[in-house]
Formats: C-alpha cells, sequence, structure tokens
C-alpha cells in the first residue's frame, strides 16, 4: 500500500493552532489515537485544547503531565464522521514514563475501544505500541518574522497516518485543513 504525503499547516496563533484541531476533531470515530509529537511549548496542549472544545468540551483542558490520563465525558450529541457517537476524549501525557511497558499498562488501546478518542501527548515515545492505524501530528514552533530567536504562537503541524485507518477519511482531512495548508 502507498502511504499519502503528510499534510502540513502552518498556524500564526494559539487560537489558529485550536481551530486546526477543531477541524480535526469531528473527522474522528471511535478508537482513533492521535499522536501528539513536539518539544516543549510547542502546542501539543493548546491542540489539545481546541480539540475537545469542538467536541464540546467547555471546561478547562490542561495537561495532563502528573495524572498521566484526563477523560473527558462527551454528550450524545457529539457523532463521529461514521456515524458512531463518541462518548470519552482520553488525553494522556506519556512524557514521564520510563517504558513501552509502562504505555502498554495506561491501557488506552482497550479505553478507545469503547467509544473513546485519544489525544497522546508525547506520542512519538508511544508510536511503537500505539502507532497503527494513529494519526500523528508533529507541532513544531517558528517565529512568525523569520528570526529563529523570536519564538511566538506560529506553528507547523504536520499530519501523517499509519496504515489503512484513515485512508477514508485522508482526503477529507486534507480538504477541512485547506484554509492552513502549506504548498510543498
Amino acid at each position: 500500500m502507498t502511504q499519502a504525503p503528510a499534510i502540513v499547516v502552518s498556524t500564526s496563533s494559539a487560537e489558529e493552532t485550536r481551530a486546526v484541531a477543531g477541524a480535526i476533531a469531528p473527522l474522528c470515530v471511535p478508537g482513533d489515537v492521535l499522536l501528539l509529537a513536539g518539544d516543549l511549548g510547542s502546542g501539543k496542549t493548546t491542540f489539545a485544547q481546541g480539540f475537545g472544545r469542538a467536541l464540546g468540551i467547555v471546561g478547562p483542558i490542561t495537561s495532563p503531565t502528573f495524572t498521566l490520563v484526563r477523560q473527558y465525558e462527551l454528550d450524545g450529541a457529539v457523532h463521529a464522521a461514521a456515524g458512531q457517537p463518541l462518548k470519552t476524549l482520553l488525553h494522556a501525557d506519556v512524557y514521564r514514563l520510563d517504558s513501552l511497558g509502562e504505555i502498554v499498562d495506561l491501557g488506552l488501546g482497550e479505553l478507545v475501544e469503547d467509544g473513546a478518542v485519544a489525544l497522546v501527548e508525547w506520542g512519538d515515545v508511544a508510536e511503537p505500541v500505539l502507532g497503527d492505524g494513529s494519526l500523528s501530528l508533529r507541532l513544531d514552533a517558528h517565529s512568525g518574522n523569520g528570526d529563529p530567536g523570536d519564538l511566538d504562537d506560529c506553528r507547523t503541524v504536520t499530519i501523517g497516518r499509519s496504515g489503512p485507518r484513515w485512508a477514508d477519511r485522508w482526503a477529507r482531512l486534507a480538504q477541512v485543513l485547506q484554509p492552513w495548508a502549506v504548498d510543498r
């Protein structure tokens, strides 16, 4: 199977990063895992905030660094692209975990099977155990004025997929992200 080329988008503010996440959220179906990668301060939690807001979460979404996994119950009005209801948003942060076994022990693979979608911060670390069928998002901070020493809220988000799970939604994903697309 030919791997689809990555989708690359650019945002110039935290709110635009949230909007990108908000455009992706309605395309998710139960069982989806989104692996968020990037340096400290690259916008992973900001992305999670926009994603959760698009799913109807009105309370604060904060980094689960010390709790490892936060669960947000979704109301019945939220339905995924496949017509299946999303019941739960799982927001995990695996930064503090020392081994792949600890990531497996979180049970995210099993939890998403019960009507959930998962966002995993530091997802590149979890990719060996959660990557099959996942959507990977690499967030990189950059300067809006070209000066690498002057980082602000500008981000480049590179989106890729593993396996066929997103194949039937890939063109739609590229379409909804078109307002932020970077010509390659």
